[in-house]
């Protein structure tokens, strides 16, 4: 008999073709009521397939006594209760490493459009004012700048080791100084921040970085500063981060995510000094593919008695 499993939200085509045929899957995203379908199905319920942004609450899983596997489609884990699971023992798993590359080069790719001014370049060529007013105000070189990561994970490495190809200095902030790596550390974000040209944010989200990067921070970057995110919108205030990027406070910003997906706020979408991707980071074809077998290869261990590939600690 298939294991039954829960589907949070659909899936990329192929993954749930290959869940529907090693599992039976209820599609809560699809069900009219989904409080009638958790109980007529909740207790039969041993694994959970689902994302970074819907995750796995407790109220859910609360109500999945015989859960053992939460797949997560994504690295971020703040959307799932973990202090839950592992008080009951359910397995985690999510998709780390295979999306590193995709999301490092997003980041890069950021840095190098806010400091070229790419987006303003291109609307200067199409709205004809090359040819009615000359060239555009001349842009800023990344070589010899200071660029300081905040959260020097694996995808922070990348970052820094892609960004040092272009002649940038390497600074990091994380909850402490790491071994065998060179870069300087400093223990405190707004030092940091005051010490670098831009600041690019890639640590986990949840309630230990919320709003980390606050007015104060902004403030240190300053108004030659430039702001990056490739995280979780919740890693940066983003009152603060509006209100400094309208007063002058802070120079630019490149986001790929923000707190309230897919809402960006209005003050936003009206700044040329802001680069705005509706967070895409991992977002090509060959990694959300990975992600997606990594997703089904984790379960389909799990349900044959094989250890899970990429369980979260």
């Amino acid at each position: 008999m298939k294991p039954e499993i829960l589907m949070m939200g659909p899936m990329m085509p192929h993954v749930e073709a290959a869940l529907d045929e090693a599992c039976t899957v209820h599609r809560l995203f699809e069900a009219d009521d989904r409080a009638a379908l958790l109980a007529e199905v909740g207790p039969r319920i041993r694994g959970i397939a689902t994302d970074g942004g819907r995750g796995a609450g407790a109220d859910v899983m609360g109500q999945l006594p015989a859960l053992e596997i939460v797949s997560c489609y994504g690295v971020g884990t703040d959307a799932i209760d973990l202090d839950h699971a592992r008080e009951r023992g359910i397995t985690v798993t999510n998709t780390p490493d295979v999306l590193n590359d995709d999301v490092a080069n997003m980041a890069v790719a950021l840095v190098l459009a806010t400091s070229r001014t790419l987006v303003a370049n291109d609307a200067w060529v199409r709205q004809g004012r090359w040819t009615g007013e000359g060239n555009p105000p001349l842009a800023r070189s990344i070589r010899g700048r200071k660029v300081g990561i905040l959260g020097l994970g694996r995808i922070g490495k990348d970052i820094a080791e892609k960004l040092t190809v272009f002649g940038c200095d390497i600074a990091y902030h994380g909850r402490s100084r790491q071994d065998g790596v060179s870069y300087e550390y400093f223990d405190d974000l707004t030092e940091m921040a005051r010490a670098c040209d831009f600041l690019v944010a890639i640590c986990p989200g949840g309630p230990s970085t919320n709003g980390i990067v606050n007015a104060q921070v902004l403030e240190a970057l300053g108004p030659e500063g430039t702001f990056i995110n490739v995280a979780r919108g919740s890693v940066h205030d983003e009152a603060a981060l509006v209100a400094a990027l309208e007063s002058g406070t802070l120079g630019m910003a490149g986001l790929d995510v923000f707190a309230a997906e897919p809402q960006v706020p209005e003050a936003l979408l009206k700044m040329d000094n802001v680069i705005l991707q509706p967070h895409q980071g991992s977002g090509t074809v060959e990694t959300r593919r990975a992600m997606g077998d990594l997703v089904v290869e984790n379960m389909r261990r799990h349900f044959a008695g094989e250890p899970v590939k990429t369980p979260v600690g």
